[in-house]
């Protein structure tokens, strides 16, 4: 069964790799590096290592990956998605969301997480661990948070000047906006 689940783990690690590489779209491919980092986190499962697997997933597929779908929105507001919107891609994202559940779920149901107990010794190495991470890393974690903070602070930063620059004369926003409220303008165009 591990060598299934590290063959399985394998594939699709390497698999969203590669997708976050040749997407002509940036916001799949933020999505595919979310993906392979949580498949490196299951190899962390495999490898008898949850706290770590839960530290991947915690710090690198719930903070830095969510950063960078985040700025990607703020500063490339246009064109994010492709226009294309036909019945294939619905049956498609479909049959994709429905084999990932699956899998997950088999993935879970044969872990060690269905069957594990808890032993006083895995509470006092997770004691320990909180312990250490509150005291003698706290400062490497203070410093992490500002330089997410002032991702998102330079982010929203870059939308904003992006969004100033937005309504030139040619843009169908100005029209919208400007044409309408002055008619004068209307004649020209």
């Amino acid at each position: 069964m591990a060598d299934a689940a590290f063959i399985g783990l394998s594939v699709l690690t390497v698999g969203s790799a590669i997708f976050a590489l040749e997407s002509r779209e940036i916001i799949y491919g933020a999505i595919a590096l979310a993906v392979s980092m949580l498949g490196i986190a299951g190899f962390f499962i495999l490898l008898d290592s949850p706290f770590v697997a839960m530290f991947q997933i915690a710090v690198y597929v719930g903070a830095v990956a969510v950063l960078v779908i985040f700025i990607v929105m703020l500063v490339r507001t246009e064109a994010l998605f492709s226009d294309t919107e036909d019945r294939g891609r619905r049956i498609a994202g479909l049959i994709f969301s429905l084999l990932m559940m699956v899998g997950i779920g088999v993935l879970l149901y044969s872990s060690i997480f269905s069957t594990a107990e808890f032993s006083p010794l895995m509470e006092k190495i997770v004691t320990k661990i909180g312990n250490e991470m509150l005291t003698y890393y706290s400062p490497v974690f203070i410093l992490l948070a500002l330089t997410l903070a002032g991702a998102i602070i330079g982010a929203l930063t870059l939308a904003r000047r992006e969004d100033s620059d937005q309504f030139t004369t040619a843009s169908p926003q100005y029209k919208k906006i400007h044409i309408d409220k002055n008619p004068d303008e209307k004649e020209k165009i």
